[in-house]
């Protein structure tokens, strides 16, 4: 297997792992966001950090990075997280989380704007595709009638997906930066949002379920899928993981639905057919290798 290959499947991993994110955010009840990010991402560079610095590890120059990786690292981390955890916080689970699911197909938009990468017409139809999935899951079928309550939330799932989607086409200029740089990033990540937590929340005490789910939450999710991610986008192939993402929001909208956490409607499905629909013609418009 090549070394483009194995770090492709490292990338889709992540994506695995991230289809619990949603699932676990809500089961985690009135945690507010930043304190949930501040925890989930602790505890992430807590054990990434102890994993570089232990015996026989890669050591401490594993954990530095230029200025520019790091401040990109940083920035898309708490800021993709602090919009996600809002998101599902403020608006129906399902929806927001689908709406967050934009950013495979605006992976495409990113890789032609600051990329250079040429994007075919086949893949500018499956965004627009992603696009009507989003205007659909907002309306819940209906004319542009959004209840007010939601649109923080929607507002913020969409920003989440505009940021994940420029971070993992930039990361790719970092290529030379280890991938276990992440666990720093993660550690000021969790700080960030400590920070962010006692200036504008109230603390929720967890219970010891919610103890549970959190430490789940920032060993998975929020912990070793960015270090598979960061291999992923670095060393893989872009185009294709940004395909085989769309697995994330099928896995993703199926645990919220089996738990409880959502509400069925036939608009989710139908997004989920745009979606994967916009995702195939992607696929389709690459040339071939």
């Amino acid at each position: 297997m090549t070394s483009r290959r194995r770090a492709t499947l490292a990338g889709f991993a992540a994506v695995l792992l991230w289809s619990s994110l949603a699932v676990l955010t809500t089961a985690t009840g009135a945690i507010p966001p930043f304190q949930l990010l501040a925890m989930g991402f602790g505890i992430a560079g807590l054990a990434g950090v102890a994993l570089v610095l232990r015996p026989g590890g890669p050591g401490v120059a594993a954990l530095k990075q230029p200025w520019a990786a790091g401040a990109l690292g940083i920035g898309a981390l708490f800021g993709y997280h602090a919009l996600y955890f809002v998101a599902l916080k403020r608006a129906p689970a399902v929806e927001a989380n689908l709406i967050n699911y934009l950013w495979p197909l605006l992976i495409v938009v990113f890789a032609a704007l600051v990329g250079g990468t040429r994007v075919r017409p086949g893949q500018w139809l499956g965004t627009m595709l992603g696009l009507a999935a989003a205007v659909l899951l907002v309306t819940r079928g209906r004319s542009l009638q959004v209840d007010p309550a939601h649109v923080p939330g929607y507002a913020a799932a969409l920003g989440a997906a505009l940021i994940w989607a420029l971070y993992s086409v930039l990361n790719r200029r970092f290529e030379a930066v280890p991938s276990a740089a992440m666990a720093a990033s993660c550690l000021v990540v969790g700080l960030l949002g400590g920070l962010a937590h006692l200036a504008l929340e109230t603390t929720v005490a967890p219970t010891g379920w919610q103890w549970v789910l959190v430490i789940a939450l920032g060993l998975g999710p929020t912990g070793i899928a960015f270090w598979l991610w960061d291999i992923g986008t670095k060393r893989g192939d872009i185009a294709v993981l940004g395909t085989l993402s769309y697995a994330a929001p099928l896995l993703s909208t199926g645990l919220l639905l089996a738990f409880g956490r959502a509400t069925p409607h036939w608009t989710q499905a139908v997004a989920v057919a745009l979606l994967l629909t916009g995702a195939w013609l992607s696929l389709a418009a690459r040339p071939a290798n």
